[in-house]
């Protein structure tokens, strides 16, 4: 593997690097490195690792013309172009296994928070104010919990709530045979009809977009409250709020928000609409900064799940 260079131009955990120049490659760090000193270096590149800095797409690989693998530190895929990939014979890794339990634990924690209103309580509390009335909470046991999209993510937040005298229903377009003791499969209009909580794991793509619409939230045939660790455009933050203001959605935890860009820090930066000034604004909604599969675990296992995938290939 001598002189297969791999070129880093995202942080991840020093663990991945470890592997791989212990397996031969060289690894060089690029991670300030702007596109445009970038090129004069990617056609030099056997592997390239990333988390969400750039778009691969078809006019980025045209620098990479010896290129042999993406890694993806995370799970989702839609800042590269998997499909000219596949055509280049580019392989493309991503590692949810690596934060899955993160996400999950995460997904539990908002679930918790909002049904028994404990970021409520914490604000009056520490403002001087004592009202127990106002927080009283609802518990998880006894309601239903659909899990739309059964992958790393929800396989393992199904996986959470078995502690819990819940039933979980599960759909995923893409999959069967995985319904068990503790998960039952589903259609997605039984998730619709039975629903008392929607957790959201599904990649952003076409078919995606704006998968919570004023339609879909129109046919919950119940009022319930809403997670999304997935991909902020997934919901129609308009959707949302107009559900939140008339009762249908009783609380959203969200870790991701539709008008997120590729770099997470600039998030402030950008001019944001109304709507997100209500969801700052409101007791019913639980927000985090996308950081859902970001503990100090899941930063060393996603660099090594990405580790030993490479490997694996680059030894067979």
């Amino acid at each position: 593997m001598a002189n297969k260079q791999v070129i880093f131009i995202d942080s991840v955990h020093p663990v991945l690097e470890q592997k791989l120049e212990q397996a031969g490659m060289l690894c060089l760090q690029h991670t300030k490195t702007n596109f445009e000193t970038l090129q004069t270096i990617l056609p030099q590149a056997y592997g390239i690792v990333i988390r969400s800095r750039f778009t691969i797409d078809a006019e980025f690989l045209k620098f990479c013309p010896n290129l042999k693998f993406i890694a993806r530190s995370g799970s989702g895929l839609e800042n590269i172009d998997t499909k000219t990939c596949k055509e280049l014979g580019v392989r493309v890794y991503n590692s949810p296994e690596g934060n899955r339990n993160a996400v999950a634990e995460h997904a539990l924690g908002m679930l918790l928070s909002l049904m028994h209103k404990i970021q409520k309580a914490d604000k009056e509390v520490r403002s001087g104010v004592w009202n127990r009335e106002s927080n009283r909470g609802e518990e998880l046991d006894g309601k239903t919990v659909g899990i739309i999209g059964y992958g790393n993510n929800g396989a393992a937040f199904a996986k959470k709530l078995r502690g819990f005298d819940v039933r979980v229903l599960a759909h995923d377009k893409y999959k069967t045979g995985f319904g068990d003791h503790f998960v039952q499969e589903c259609t997605l209009n039984a998730i619709l009809e039975q629903a008392d909580v929607i957790s959201f794991h599904i990649p952003q793509n076409k078919e995606t977009r704006s998968f919570l619409n004023h339609d879909f939230v129109a046919s919950m045939q119940k009022p319930f409250y809403l997670l999304n660790l997935s991909r902020g455009k997934i919901v129609d933050t308009e959707a949302l709020v107009t559900g939140l203001q008339n009762g249908k959605i009783k609380g959203a935890g969200l870790d991701v928000l539709e008008f997120e860009s590729k770099s997470f820090e600039s998030f402030f930066e950008q001019e944001l609409p109304d709507s997100f000034s209500y969801l700052v604004h409101s007791e019913k909604v639980v927000l985090t900064p996308h950081v859902g599969g970001w503990t100090l675990e899941s930063y060393v296992k996603l660099s090594s799940v990405l580790a030993d995938k490479i490997l694996a290939d680059e030894i067979n």
